[in-house]
């Protein structure tokens, strides 16, 4: 009897996967078109209400990249920005999950089109190729190389384009998320809690992907005891494009840009040598790289359910990321969330206008059905936001540091001499508990702290008193 019963399970097991798989691709062949068609119809509108058009990367990521006065540049493929900085020209590195994002409809169209192309330019092509195999065989040594022209083509530019304050037709120009474009000095909106004098240690906490401070202001800074609210600075901030804190138009999102604007906003200003740190989801990816910049600063490293996805050999990184956090299926329901926003740029805007546009509705609906019995503070979080905010940075740090986020934890792990603490709720459909035990794997003094019944949210939300008891631990360890 318990064989058959395994045996029926397993079936039923099987047959729910084919069911899903069969679903999923009808849906999301039908998706890959809807985004298609969805991208000539906001070129309209764009144009009708702004008299202009951002180019978007489903026809050409140098279109779309250098229309907001930055270079792209490519090598074996690799991508990067040219930034100019004063005199200085900088490197940034971008995802490729932002222009290429393969599947059946796209790839039909872009066989086409390079048929096409192939057809009317054969023998520049030819030329191409016969470069790209020398460049293989290593006849001939790629590098990047930026002449005077692109020099003074980047300050004309640059000193042309100015980021608009105002905020485009299809974002909030409510004064929660358009606060920022009042002030003369562009910083991230930071929540401190504290001493002013005799400080003996300071805490940062980075919120996750769609969050904001809120995050850990109204969960565990009201828990925390009253020596710890002596002792310890608290900075809780809104990361760049979320909440209240800026969020640029020309913005590209990328680590360094996430990376700078934290030193700008707490670091110099509040004047913070050391420091503990404590992130959730997309803000461990941040945190990871924060401690690698400040080696030395860095007391101890709270991860919350970290998104490490270790590549296997051959597989590309960014990619490889990008099928795991959006896998293209409908079930999960968390699963097909993750992958409209990640994989279909209109779409994903399009979800944008309905909700973060009409968070105000939002906010009232929940309070009427609820009778104003519950916090909006999550809601806040979640819809305080651009589209284009939300685009580049699930692809640029959740998917474009796939290649380097072993360098940050094997620095971690060699150099750094920080305790490392990891927590994951057991039920995490989104972010699933292998990837704390796959940090643990790359640092392996990391404790990893396994809450049962508990998900990507209730991890916090919910055990806010009990987490806030274990910071505080952590804390007094990492000061003996």
């Amino acid at each position: 009897m318990a064989v058959r019963g395994i045996s029926t399970r397993s079936a039923l097991t099987l047959t729910g996967k084919v069911i899903n798989d069969v679903v999923s691709f009808i849906v999301f062949s039908f998706l890959d078109v809807f985004d298609i068609l969805l991208c000539y119809v906001y070129k309209l509108i764009d144009f009708l209400i702004e008299a202009e058009w951002k180019p978007c990367y489903c026809s050409s990521a140098k279109e779309a990249i250098t229309s907001s006065g930055k270079i792209l540049v490519s090598e074996q493929g690799e991508s990067k920005i040219v930034r100019l900085t004063s005199s200085k020209l900088q490197l940034e590195e971008i995802s490729d999950t932002l222009y290429t994002r393969p599947s059946l409809v796209s790839d039909i169209s872009k066989s086409t089109v390079n048929e096409l192309k192939r057809l009317k330019v054969e023998s520049s092509t030819t030329m191409i190729q016969q470069s790209c195999e020398k460049i293989k065989k290593g006849t001939v040594r790629s590098t990047y190389t930026v002449n005077s022209t692109i020099v003074e083509m980047l300050q004309g530019k640059i000193g042309a384009q100015r980021s608009r304050p105002a905020p485009r037709w299809s974002d909030c120009d409510c004064k929660t998320c358009n606060s920022w474009s009042s002030s003369a000095k562009e910083t991230l909106f930071v929540h401190a809690e504290g001493p002013k004098d005799n400080v003996q240690e300071d805490v940062l906490f980075i919120h996750g992907f769609i969050s904001s401070s809120a995050f850990w202001t109204e969960t565990l800074f009201p828990n925390f005891s009253k020596s710890t609210k002596l002792a310890y600075r608290l900075f809780a901030f809104d990361l760049l494009g979320f909440g209240r804190s800026p969020k640029p138009i020309d913005s590209l999102y990328t680590i360094k840009e996430h990376l700078d604007m934290i030193e700008r906003s707490v670091l110099e200003p509040y004047k913070v040598k050391s420091f503990h740190i404590v992130a959730h989801s997309l803000g461990c990816i941040l945190a990871l790289a924060l401690a690698v910049k400040h080696p030395g600063s860095v007391k101890s490293l709270t991860l919350l359910a970290p998104p490490y996805f270790p590549a296997p050999k051959g597989e590309h990184a960014t990619q490889y990321v990008m099928r795991k956090v959006a896998p293209r299926r409908v079930w999960p329901p968390i699963a097909f969330g993750a992958s409209m926003a990640c994989w279909y740029e209109h779409i994903s805007r399009t979800i944008c206008l309905l909700i973060c546009k009409n968070h105000r509705v939002w906010e009232f609906l929940t309070k009427l059905i609820t009778r104003n019995r519950m916090k909006t503070y999550l809601i806040d979080g979640f819809c305080c936001h651009t589209h284009n905010a939300a685009w580049h940075t699930l692809h640029n740090i959740i998917c474009g540091t796939a290649g380097r986020i072993e360098g940050y934890l094997d620095t971690v792990a060699n150099r750094l001499k920080c305790e490392v603490n990891i927590f994951h709720g057991r039920d995490d459909e989104l972010i699933p508990v292998e990837c704390s035990y796959n940090v643990q794997n790359r640092i392996p003094r990391a404790t990893v702290k396994v809450f049962e019944k508990k998900d990507h949210i209730t991890l916090i939300v919910g055990n806010q008193k009990e987490f806030a008891g274990k910071l505080e631990e952590i804390w007094r360890r990492a000061s003996d």
